[in-house]
């Protein structure tokens, strides 16, 4: 599948799915596609399963998009954040979920189950920099990375070159640059997987400095290392403010899991006055309770459309899970607008 015009979001549908949604709401969004996560689905599913299903697209009835992750996020958020959850060798990653059968993800694994899920793009599995890392643990975990990244380009072709019949196009495959705050590693990093071969890499690791603020020396260094015609992808990047920056920075595609679960917690996206600039709407809040205006009169998507902040600030005091899909709704179509304004960007929000 040709990849949809950029810059693009995909919001997070981790198990195939989005949160109080069907597809036909993800599609009225004018979402052009998804991420889905390789560690969850492979663990929860197994490859046999998914290909008796024909992949990811025709089990879920999604003719958009799909990228699929390489479960490299979950190496930091369940392992590198809580050692007793597996652990890392240059073999591959050992998950040891509480109460749940053990899952070892290597290289070569990743990639065969992204390639049975039929997505469009498929991702390198990463050894995630522990942004407390030391200089020498950095440096480990970037060899790891350009290692695993060899050893997944290598399964990526030979599955390619066994295909003789499918019904999608070869997917695109990206290598993930990681090296945390240590800008010689991250170039280190991009130099190696250049070598190796890729259609574009990804912003890997955790993007937040110490002070809270957004790690933009990092995404610049990747972006200076980038060969032209390379995609650039933000990795779980998705606030509105940080995405302008990084397209101005090259950066195409991005994911996150922020609009959605915000949405689930009663967080509206809403634009003001010419959609150059946005705030955040509380529905939980007992005033919204007698604001009788639809949540945006920029917005044309359903829940904009059809209802009110109090009747939607009603639904969160019921508990209805109603009110999580309109505000979801809401919040995607706020994404694909902003993507649709940041097509020919000449300043950041």
């Amino acid at each position: 599948m040709k990849l949809p015009e950029l810059p693009v979001f995909f919001p997070d549908a981790t198990r195939g799915l989005i949160k109080s949604l069907d597809t036909s709401d993800i599609e009225s969004t004018k979402t052009k596609g998804i991420l889905v996560n390789t560690y969850h689905l492979y663990k929860d599913l197994g490859i046999d399963y998914i290909k008796a299903r024909g992949g990811i697209k025709k089990f879920m009835n999604w003719k958009g998009f799909v990228i699929s992750d390489s479960g490299g996020f979950q190496v930091g958020s369940l392992i590198k954040m809580n050692p007793s959850a597996g652990y890392v060798t240059n073999k591959g990653v050992m998950f040891k979920p509480v109460g749940e059968k053990r899952v070892l993800l290597t290289p070569e694994k990743s990639i065969e189950f992204q390639m049975n899920l039929g997505s469009d793009m498929v991702v390198a599995l990463d050894d995630f920099t522990d942004p407390k890392a030391t200089y020498e643990e950095a440096k480990i975990s970037v060899d790891r990375t350009i290692l695993w990244a060899k050893r997944s380009k290598e399964e990526f072709d030979r599955i390619c070159s066994t295909i003789k019949h499918i019904a999608y196009s070869k997917p695109l495959i990206l290598g993930v640059v990681q090296g945390g705050f240590f800008q010689d590693l991250r170039k280190y990093c991009c130099e190696e997987l250049v070598k190796i071969g890729f259609d574009g890499f990804g912003y890997g690791g955790w993007p937040i400095n110490d002070d809270k603020t957004f790690d933009y020396e990092s995404a610049k260094t990747i972006a200076d290392n980038t060969p032209k015609g390379y995609l650039l992808y933000g990795l779980g990047i998705g606030m509105p403010d940080e995405i302008v920056n990084l397209v101005k920075l090259g950066y195409t595609i991005f994911d996150c899991v922020l609009p959605t679960r915000d949405a689930r917690h009663g967080r509206a996206y809403v634009y003001k006055d010419d959609l150059l600039k946005y705030e955040f709407l509380d529905l939980t809040k007992g005033k919204m309770m007698d604001d009788d205006r639809p949540l945006s009169t920029l917005c044309d998507c359903l829940t904009c459309k059809r209802y009110t902040r109090s009747y939607i600030a009603h639904l969160f005091r019921v508990k209805d899970f109603t009110a999580g899909r309109l505000l979801t709704i809401h919040n995607l179509r706020f994404y694909s607008m902003l993507m649709e304004k940041l097509k020919g960007l000449d300043k950041p929000l």
